[in-house]
């Protein structure tokens, strides 16, 4: 008993140690259907989980979202002249403080990038 909870534990550990760490605050660039945007991005990661608030122009949003390995993704929910919509970010760490990738509106159909980047 005592040989499987170790390896359990060391399998638990070896997961955490390869997912990146993103935690902090980043400043985010997104461009999508001909719209930039700038938002500060803070981001709380446990394990694989990731939580936080991203801030922009039309205020702040709590987010949700995943890291596994190198790659990020997040998402909040939001609204575009009273209808309901769901901004999906998904992309790679490509530098410690870099991440790129692509960002979905799949309400309006709408797609486009971003680059984040940490704030120091």
């Amino acid at each position: 008993m005592k040989k499987l909870t170790l390896l359990i534990s060391i399998a638990v550990l070896a997961v955490a140690a390869d997912n990146a760490s993103v935690a902090g605050k980043w400043q985010v660039h997104t461009s999508i259907a001909g719209n930039d945007s700038d938002s500060t991005c803070t981001f709380t990661q446990k394990d694989s989980d990731l939580t936080g608030t991203c801030a922009g122009d039309q205020g702040g949003k709590d987010i949700r979202g995943k890291v596994d390995g190198k790659k990020i993704s997040w998402s909040f929910k939001s609204e575009y002249n009273g209808s309901p919509l769901t901004v999906q970010y998904e992309g790679s760490l490509t530098t410690d403080d870099k991440i790129t990738g692509t960002t979905t509106v799949p309400e309006y159909s709408v797609e486009g990038e971003f680059t984040a980047t940490r704030a120091k």
